[in-house]
């Protein structure tokens, strides 16, 4: 169904037949995708517009417009200005602006002093406005409006580009949960999630992700059969020292035969000490039938044999009957070496600890009441502070269940600054809330977490 791909593609669906198994939608039920990736979003959540909208378009909400004028622009948004075309159209349909003032209108709600050069055509709408019969108090509420609205207007061209990509990367996560990992992983550095984020919400929807290895990885994140399932199979050139160069280098020699144990690799490809021990603490040469302390007692060895030294005269690349690592120590070995752990989450050795605790799972926060005081632990994996949220930081907390939106406001995150910006992993209590079927704690109070595992959160971007 799926090949790996050449080195410029991610990869390729065989037959077109396959896409065609796309579902179409019809024009309102995609526009309606496209206003709610405009809709969800800081500006219109602090501008009014999201829970409007939602009641309308549910039904719930009786509503008309201001002004018969105003339908052209704002009927299909149900009443709520969201984007940017909108507002040209209102001063177009409403004041008689000519095409080029309406883009004088966008244009300053743009600007970084776009309130004062939307104050300058105030005089230009109300004329206009005035002159197609709209009361002077009714032109003053509509400008009004434009002018909140020039905060968060958003571009409808760009909500149906990003409407298209969200609906088609659902269907191929829904339906190629591993390629779909696989493609992700292999365009690092880029997006919202880390690496780690993206294996572990993988693994939680039946996607298993295999640890690199020197006779199965390309240098990228590929797919393979495992155990009937395509699985991931993560790359050789994200390990800690090895790079893009070096990983090509260990696939290409690959190409005359498989490697038979490490002292073939250490002969076949020149490897220094450092990546050596690297290689076999991510646990490549698992192919060998070798454990990473066994892996890791030859490493050195392996780096010193060269070319014009005599076969089979390299000194200590056996080694001696050694403990296995427990699990904790395999995860430690995973993060160190590739920033991530293909097997486990952090939380999972834990969990233990925070079951004492009372503490619930994320996966667990759906059964239970809205408004109830509920206390979580995990990684934190973003903090977040929007221009337009009053202050407000947002903080994602993730364990190995999934994730969970926590909201800090102002006066918690001045009394648990040190806590909230330094810990690397937090407990949260506060009230669990539940809206449109999105799940949120409104955090009461912040505790510093310690994981056995290290772990790095993306902060204020």
């Amino acid at each position: 169904m799926l090949q790996k791909a050449d080195s410029v593609g991610v990869f390729q669906v065989e037959s077109r037949a396959q896409m065609a198994t796309l579902p179409r939608l019809k024009p309102r039920e995609f526009y309606d995708l496209v206003v709610e990736v405009a809709l969800i979003r800081p500006g219109p959540i602090q501008g009014g517009s999201v829970h409007p909208y939602i009641r309308r378009r549910n039904g719930q909400e009786k509503w008309e417009h201001d002004h018969p004028l105003l339908a052209g622009a704002l009927q299909k948004t149900l009443g709520v200005p969201l984007f940017q075309e909108q507002l040209m159209q209102i001063a177009v349909d409403v004041a008689d602006f000519t095409p080029a003032e309406a883009d004088e209108l966008r244009r300053a709600m743009g600007a970084k002093r776009s309130t004062l050069r939307m104050e300058r055509l105030r005089d230009r709408f109300y004329q206009g406005a005035l002159a197609n019969g709209v009361e002077e108090e009714l032109a003053e509420q509509i400008y009004a409006k434009l002018l909140a609205f020039s905060n968060f207007g958003f571009p409808e061209s760009h909500a149906l580009s990003f409407a298209h990509l969200v609906f088609v990367s659902a269907w191929f996560k829904l339906y190629h949960p591993a390629a779909f990992c696989a493609a992700l992983l292999r365009a690092q550095p880029m997006g919202f999630y880390s690496p780690q984020s993206l294996v572990a919400d993988a693994r939680r929807h039946g996607v298993q992700v295999l640890g690199p290895d020197v006779n199965a990885s390309l240098p990228h994140a590929t797919v393979e059969r495992f155990d009937g399932k395509l699985a991931v199979r993560l790359g050789l050139a994200g390990i800690r020292n090895i790079g893009q160069r070096l990983a090509e280098t260990i696939v290409a020699q690959r190409a005359s035969g498989t490697y038979r144990d490490m002292t073939d690799l250490g002969t076949r490809v020149r490897l220094t000490a450092i990546q050596a021990e690297s290689l076999a603490t991510a646990g490549t040469f698992t192919s060998f039938g070798l454990d990473r302390r066994r892996a890791l007692w030859a490493a050195g060895a392996v780096a010193g044999i060269r070319p014009d030294r005599l076969p089979n005269t390299t000194v200590g690349t056996e080694a001696p009957v050694l403990p296995g690592m427990d699990d904790v120590e395999l995860a430690s070995a995973d993060v160190w070496a590739m920033s991530l752990s293909p097997t486990s989450f952090p939380t999972e050795f834990v969990r233990e600890h925070l079951d004492t605790l009372g503490a619930l799972t994320v996966s667990a926060l759906s059964g239970v009441p809205d408004r109830t005081v509920v206390l979580i632990g995990g990684a934190v994996t973003h903090r977040q502070r929007p221009a337009t949220a009053g202050g407000v930081t947002f903080l994602n907390i993730e364990d190995e269940t999934g994730m969970v939106n926590v909201v800090c406001t102002t006066g918690l995150w001045t009394r648990y600054r040190k806590v909230a910006r330094s810990s690397p992993a937090l407990l949260v209590r506060g009230v669990l809330e539940k809206a449109e079927g999105v799940i949120s704690i409104r955090a009461h109070r912040l505790t510093r977490l310690d994981l056995k595992l290290p772990t790095r959160s993306r902060d204020f971007r």
